[in-house]
């Protein structure tokens, strides 16, 4: 079985970081994806998707250091659902991912220097999720003259 959610949106608001009892940091921002679509005359419409992000320990450390409204992202994470009481105490369902990863990809608003690179992702300075993560060289090295009918398939 598999939860794995990837989206590349635009930050809604800078993340709100909070500092627990127990030492752990938790960062939470939404983020924004759109999608295009022609309606029954003929009229481009777009809708817009808006999706809560909760990130844990040293990836909300980073997401508090670098991210600021209206940039773009690359999120990696599970969908989670949470159920609560109100202050009413009516029960209420969130749905979030959990990011287990984020990559800038545009600089938007909050972009420091000003400029963008125009490099997206990955980059060798970059954090990757651990399930994906490699030990080995980035490029493996092809054998010599291997025969392709050794294939298992």
């Amino acid at each position: 079985m598999v939860n794995r959610v990837i989206l590349i949106g635009n930050l809604g608001k800078d993340p709100e970081v909070r500092r627990l009892e127990n030492g752990a940091v938790v960062a939470k921002f939404p983020i924004a994806t759109n999608e295009s679509y022609k309606d029954k005359n003929g009229t481009w419409q777009t809708q817009t998707e808006w999706h809560d992000i909760v990130v844990w320990r040293t990836l909300a450390e980073r997401a508090e250091a670098t991210l600021k409204k209206g940039m773009g992202i690359y999120v990696e994470g599970k969908l989670t659902h949470r159920t609560w009481q109100d202050q009413d105490g009516n029960n209420r369902r969130t749905t979030e991912v959990v990011a287990s990863y984020f990559r800038i990809i545009s600089g938007g608003a909050g972009k420091r220097d000003g400029s963008d690179s125009g490099h997206f992702f990955p980059s060798a300075d970059d954090e990757m999720p651990a399930s994906t993560a490699s030990t080995s060289s980035p490029m493996p090295e092809e054998a010599p003259n291997e025969a392709d009918d050794d294939l298992p398939f």
